[in-house]
């Protein structure tokens, strides 16, 4: 791909960035990632799979706003549209459109090219480690979640059985799966690496916050007469 190719993905790509926990870096970080992976792949089409990886997010506003569209969807029209507006090839535009649409993780629409496998395990990377916990952080107070519910005896719940949404619910919901079907090997190799900080960070925040409360309201209701 020469630079002017890339700079006009990109700057479309930037056109459509609006959500702090799927911006700009993050698709930088995922085309890193991705490129890590194919070297040790064969038969990569770079081309297909860095013009995947920048517009993969392209959808994110639409299923911000209205939580039933599916981000993954709406991206791979919009980046086969864009891609024939700008004389890319038919082919090309919609082998970039099925690898956008398999990149979420969903059962019923699994990724099939080497390019989809590599986007798909890229992607999932971001939500590995401690940058995984991040970025839910930074979503979590965009839509104003805390970071943990209490249990009816007012102790701090783990978030494993949680009903309403919070950083501790996403952890155990989400986070703390992510760690299994890679496609890559090498996608595999940096997943597990994160893993034990990832285990490490969540174990530390749960003790620092149910800590307080476990000792704090047997304190408390011995002070009140």
């Amino acid at each position: 791909m020469d630079r002017k190719t890339f700079e006009l993905l990109e700057k479309y790509m930037l056109s459509c960035m609006g959500d702090s926990a799927h911006d700009k870096d993050h698709i930088y970080r995922v085309l890193y990632n991705a490129l890590d992976i194919a070297e040790t792949e064969l038969d990569v089409d770079y081309d297909v799979l860095i013009c995947a990886c920048l517009l993969h997010d392209i959808g994110r506003k639409e299923q911000f706003e209205n939580s039933k569209l599916c981000h993954a969807m709406i991206g791979g029209e919009k980046a086969y549209s864009f891609l024939i507006d700008n004389d890319f090839s038919r082919a090309f535009a919609e082998r970039v459109k099925s690898c956008i649409q398999t990149h979420r993780y969903r059962q019923n629409n699994l990724p099939q090219s080497i390019e989809a496998k590599i986007l798909f395990d890229a992607d999932k990377l971001d939500a590995t480690g401690t940058i995984g916990i991040a970025r839910t952080l930074l979503y979590k107070g965009k839509v104003n979640e805390g970071l943990y519910s209490l249990l009816p005896n007012g102790k701090v719940s783990d978030g494993k059985n949680d009903v309403i949404p919070s950083f501790f619910q996403e952890y155990r919901y989400k986070l703390e799966n992510v760690y299994d079907r890679f496609y890559t090997d090498r996608g595999n190799e940096i997943a597990k690496e994160r893993q034990k900080t990832a285990i490490s960070f969540y174990n530390d925040m749960y003790k620092e916050v149910s800590e307080p409360y476990n000792k704090g309201m047997k304190l408390l209701e011995e002070s009140l007469v």
